[in-house]
């Protein structure tokens, strides 16, 4: 991609979260799509979060990914402020292994929508992907680099063989 405004904000509720959202940050560094990472917190930073999002369109952000463990608002709190879209991305917690995130996350109330992924690394990767998608709507050099990765992907599975 030429341009290097970034395209994608990635933004997690604590740095613990990095673990699993650097799956989202590799894979949108290997599509060459700009984006930035940040902490942010729903209920620690509250405003500077609200700042932030509120501020992301008129940046050049087109997609917002959001991820979070627990009471997982952060997703939420993003949609609420803007009309970007936001793909959430349930961390996984000690307590409930997520799933106290997944549904923080997924139940918005009608009129909010949060595109609500799988609990963990599998949800930053395909957070990354949808991300990729919606933007390949707009940029055919885009969507040609997301074909051959599914076609990558089915090439892979042909290829494995069993004992």
């Amino acid at each position: 991609m030429l341009d290097t405004a970034p395209l994608v904000a990635v933004i997690m509720g604590s740095k613990s979260d990095w673990d699993t959202m650097r799956q989202a940050d590799e894979l949108l560094t290997s599509f060459a799509v700009p984006h930035e990472c940040r902490v942010l917190s729903a209920h620690r930073t509250p405003k500077e979060t609200a700042e932030y999002v509120t501020e992301a369109e008129s940046r050049g952000i087109e997609v917002v990914i959001a991820a979070a463990g627990g009471a997982a608002h952060l997703a939420g709190v993003c949609a609420a402020h803007t009309l970007v879209p936001v793909l959430g991305v349930p961390i996984e917690s000690a307590a409930l292994k997520g799933l106290d995130s997944l549904l923080s996350t997924v139940q918005m109330p009608g009129g909010i929508p949060v595109g609500t992924l799988a609990i963990g690394p599998a949800g930053a990767r395909n957070a990354a992907l949808l991300a990729i998608a919606i933007l390949a709507n707009k940029r055919p050099e885009l969507r040609e680099k997301l074909r051959s990765f599914r076609a990558e992907q089915g090439r892979k599975v042909l290829r494995e063989t069993l004992p």
